[in-house]
């Protein structure tokens, strides 16, 4: 089955399929999900007759679009269900048999694209000369939602089952770009992370690569056990103003997208960072939280590179009028709330690494470490109790977007890894960001990826020594505007207050 690929910016309009009506434009890795197939595992394409034109971008899957106080938005139309679709960026389509990088975009589980421009693979395979791969997944209640043991779903997590089948496509058919399918490596931010761990640990999909690059893997989420998911689907059900699983089947996409707003609210509390839909462990396609797998020493074979932000929850906090003016003893609550009867001695230990921290400062580094740095952290100790210890690295430079209340927040490192901030002149955090910084900060980060990608190993001439993170060094690359080699990316006071209880999660 020929695949006609796509590099370079989108087009004014799609092209004819050759041999059939026009249908949606992008690689079509899947069959489409609509239908009697809307909650059900990805199906193979039933395929086409000759030559059919991919130049274009397919559409995102369906999401809420508006307006974000820090990305400026992260999902963009046109939108339809119809969205299992994959892009490709090759510098020759010849026999060299580059590495291939494959990127799954994050987005909170609901919200993102392969086809966003941010996310485009050029800059990747011009510097690295690698094939890029991008994809389209189901998100949201699409995605998401657990039906439970009795529909005949094959059970949940039906946004894995389309990136098993992406990672299926790129093996078949990448070696028609110029790819070496036996030289893969999965790369994701956020959720995207989440997904690249859980594939990592699939049965199926360990086989189909052997590097990994987790960027702010969200691993503190509490993944529901089918029980719980199933509260949240009666949840969905309620917001949506149906009655049963029936009707919500029959539902328009739109009214979809419409209760998933909805369920932010339903999920909402003070201090916490709402996300209306969680993978499931279903005991099938998800045996247990990614991380804990991980940690447990499942595939050991495969190569990481894995970090975080500094202050990741700044994206959820900083720019949101409900935080910034937080008071101390709203703060000291959420402490309780994680760390019981000792949630003041917690506060004190977090109080006294920063003197002159804010109370949402002192917020936004608690939820910082329980949703991301300390079991990032965890899992990069485990790794090197097994012998094969992770690249890890912080990204520290604090962006002076609202008035630096962000800090280096969520999805600031992404305008430098793929060094592209350009195309993100939409986004309010790279706000004052100097050019100097945008490039060598961006030069820094991008040449490891790539150098990660080619060779396993990130370092390279534009770096201090990078260290793999071992129990002696615990070695850390900060980016920042200067990019050091650190070490202890928790501190030893907060180390001695996780050790002593169950606090932080």
């Amino acid at each position: 089955m020929p695949h006609a690929g796509r590099r370079g910016a989108r087009r004014s309009a799609a092209r004819a399929v050759r041999g059939r009506p026009r249908g949606l434009p992008g690689i079509p890795y899947a069959a489409p999900p609509v239908g009697d197939l809307r909650w059900r595992p990805a199906r193979p394409h039933a395929g086409w007759d000759g030559v059919r034109e991919a130049a274009e971008y397919g559409p995102s899957a369906p999401q809420p679009v508006r307006a974000d106080p820090v990305l400026g938005g992260h999902g963009a139309p046109p939108l339809d269900e119809d969205c299992l679709t994959l892009n490709v960026w090759t510098p020759a389509t010849d026999t060299a048999r580059r590495p291939v990088l494959v990127w799954i975009h994050g987005g909170g589980f609901v919200s993102g694209s392969g086809t966003l421009p941010i996310y485009a693979g050029d800059t990747f395979a011009r510097d690295g000369d690698l094939v890029v791969v991008s994809i389209s997944y189901r998100i949201g209640a699409l995605g998401y939602v657990y039906l439970g043991p009795d529909d005949d779903a094959d059970g949940g997590n039906f946004w894995l089952t389309d990136q098993l089948a992406a990672l299926r496509w790129v093996r078949e058919n990448i070696a028609a770009f110029g790819g070496d399918p036996d030289d893969v490596t999965v790369a994701g931010q956020s959720g995207g992370a989440f997904s690249t761990a859980a594939l990592a640990v699939h049965p199926e999909g360990r086989r189909l690569f052997h590097r990994a690059i987790l960027q702010s893997p969200p691993f503190g989420v509490a993944t529901p056990d089918p029980e719980e998911s199933l509260r949240t689907t009666a949840a969905l059900l309620e917001v949506a103003g149906v009655a049963d699983v029936a009707e919500l089947r029959a539902l328009p996409w739109e009214r979809l997208v419409e209760a998933t707003i909805g369920m932010f609210g339903v999920r909402a509390r003070w201090g916490q960072w709402p996300v209306p839909f969680l993978p499931v462990v279903d005991g099938s396609t998800l045996t247990r939280n990614p991380v804990e797998a991980l940690i447990a020493g499942e595939n050991p074979e495969i190569e990481i590179l894995l970090g975080w932000t500094g202050n990741e929850a700044g994206f959820a906090f900083g720019a949101n009028e409900m935080y910034t003016d937080a008071t101390h003893a709203e703060v000291r609550g959420r402490f309780v709330e994680s760390f019981g009867e000792r949630g003041a001695e917690a506060y004190d230990v977090f109080a006294a690494a920063h003197p002159d921290a804010s109370a949402l400062d002192l917020l936004t580094d608690l939820v910082s470490d329980e949703l991301f740095r300390l079991p990032s952290v965890a899992l990069a100790e485990a790794r090197a109790e097994h012998g094969r210890p992770a690249w890890v690295y912080q990204f520290d430079y604090a962006t002076p977007a609202y008035d630096g209340r962000l800090g280096a927040a969520h999805c600031l490192e992404l305008p430098f890894s793929f060094r592209n901030a350009d195309r993100w002149s939409h986004a309010p955090f790279l706000a004052g960001v100097e050019p100097k910084t945008l490039d060598g900060l961006g030069a820094a980060m991008h040449d490891a990826w790539i150098s990660f990608i080619r060779t396993g190993d990130p370092n390279h001439a534009g770096l201090p020594t990078w260290e793999r993170y071992t129990a002696p060094n615990r070695a850390t690359m900060l980016f920042d505007a200067t990019n050091t080699a650190g070490t202890d990316p928790v501190g030893p006071a907060k180390r001695r207050l996780y050790a002593e209880g169950d606090g932080g999660r």
